[in-house]
């Protein structure tokens, strides 16, 4: 489905959940193959009328360009006239082929001359990587485990060779390590969601404010400049993140953001789901990650970039367990576990709108949950994930990397209690990070 369609389903989303009549629509659907037999049993296993229309509303989505004529057709076929001419009317979707690319060969230039690529081919059973002379540093025997193990710059074995031992070591700690010499290191933006809407059909996160102290303690402790905004809708996060990617960061070396939200699925390329604002509305993660690329943050460039995101990566609970009265053991006394997915409230968890994304580097995105699927939170004690990333930093930033760090996250996450959820990450740092604690 183009994204122009996505968009339309998406501006009448609330509407077709409320008025939608599905029970005639089955039958239709299957003779007219816009779906599967078994898509079609998943979609009723939705539950109410209301969750189903949600949910099939969310799988249209999914389908070919074709998807929406012939939904039309199917609701005009049941007599649903209002929801056809509300769909046929905004649907303007203009069908537009990509330029083609204009591929040639191109003639390689090695020592002996001009060769052609057909020439060059025949020969490259003869060509080795020396003669070739790529730039290729050779790597330190040994592997790196934790802090104390990286080359330190006053690594030092002989004296007759002391000046090149701290030159060598020091460029090969530049080279696999993130270098953080800044205080502050830099901006720490968190985006606390907490009340919705009435309108948006997203409850209350109760719990949130408990893990916006705890990240903000952590983050100050760390030493970043920590600012919270609290309630923003879709477009104020959008303007938040903008003004954040607009400051002059030349002088640090660090940027992070923490976004405490409800989430949803979205269609994406390198960075699944979307972020609801207070208002109901998204705005895609991949869109997030965009306005911080080298293009738009250029006083970022090469330069961390990390995105920490308590928010729903959709509205699948993971096989084997029941919302009951079986109790995690380490659930608080008194308290039931919420989920940050909205297909639980009444309203809102369309796909977002796919977003453009160049080649990322020096980003890394860490979610609370896999994607597609729920995250939990302790309306007492926070989520799951906040809680457990607060007590890892506190405990191990000081020698681990960040990487080995979110491992123990979602190891930890993943044994917790009756109901499932594992963390995860989207990384694509070019060097190892260590936090700067001292």
């Amino acid at each position: 489905m183009e994204e122009s369609q996505r968009e339309l389903f998406q501006k009448n989303r609330l509407r077709l959940v409320c008025e939608l009549q599905v029970e005639p629509l089955w039958d239709l659907m299957l003779d007219r193959e816009l779906f599967t037999r078994d898509m079609i049993e998943d979609i009723q296993r939705a539950g109410t009328r209301r969750d189903q229309a949600r949910q099939l509303v969310t799988d249209l989505q999914t389908r070919g360009k074709r998807a929406l004529p012939i939904f039309i057709s199917c609701l005009e076929a049941t007599g649903q006239w209002d929801l056809a001419a509300l769909l046929s009317e905004s649907n303007t979707t203009l069908t537009q082929q990509p330029d083609p690319i204009d591929i040639k060969p191109v003639e390689m230039i090695r020592s002996g001359g001009l060769r052609s690529t057909e020439a060059f081919l025949r020969n490259k059973q003869s060509t080795s990587l020396t003669d070739m002379k790529l730039p290729i540093k050779p790597l330190v025997p040994g592997s790196y485990t934790s802090k104390k193990d990286v080359p330190q710059g006053n690594n030092r074995n002989t004296a007759g060779s002391e000046k090149g031992q701290c030159l060598d070591s020091q460029t090969m700690r530049n080279d696999v390590v993130y270098t953080l010499n800044s205080d502050p290191c830099g901006y720490c933006l968190i985006i606390n969601n907490v009340d919705f809407c009435a309108s948006s059909g997203l409850s209350s996160r109760k719990g949130s404010n408990i893990d916006c102290e705890k990240m903000h303690n952590r983050f100050q402790a760390l030493h970043f400049a920590v600012e919270v905004e609290r309630n923003l809708s879709a477009k104020g996060m959008g303007a938040a993140l903008q003004q954040l990617a607009e400051r002059d960061h030349s002088a640090l070396d660090c940027c992070v953001v923490v976004i405490l939200s409800h989430g949803c699925q979205a269609s994406h390329i390198q960075f699944p789901g979307a972020i609801h604002g207070t208002d109901g509305a998204s705005i895609s993660v991949e869109r997030i990650v965009n306005i911080f690329s080298g293009s738009r943050c250029p006083s970022l460039g090469g330069k961390p970039k990390l995105f920490f995101i308590q928010a729903c990566g959709g509205d699948q609970r993971d096989h084997g367990f029941q919302v009951s009265s079986n109790i995690p053991e380490d659930k608080s006394p008194g308290s039931d576990p919420e989920t940050d997915a909205t297909p639980f409230q009444n309203n809102f968890d369309q796909p977002d709108a796919v977003a453009s994304l160049p080649t990322p580097s020096d980003i890394l995105v860490s979610y609370s949950t896999f994607p597609g699927f729920v995250s939990w939170r302790d309306p007492k004690s926070g989520s799951w994930y906040i809680e457990t990333l607060d007590r890892v930093l506190e405990e191990w930033a000081d020698r681990e990397d960040l990487l080995h760090m979110l491992l123990m996250v979602s190891n930890a996450v993943s044994a917790r209690g009756t109901y499932k959820q594992i963390p995860g990450c989207f990384n694509f740092l070019r060097k190892r990070f260590f936090f700067k604690t001292k």
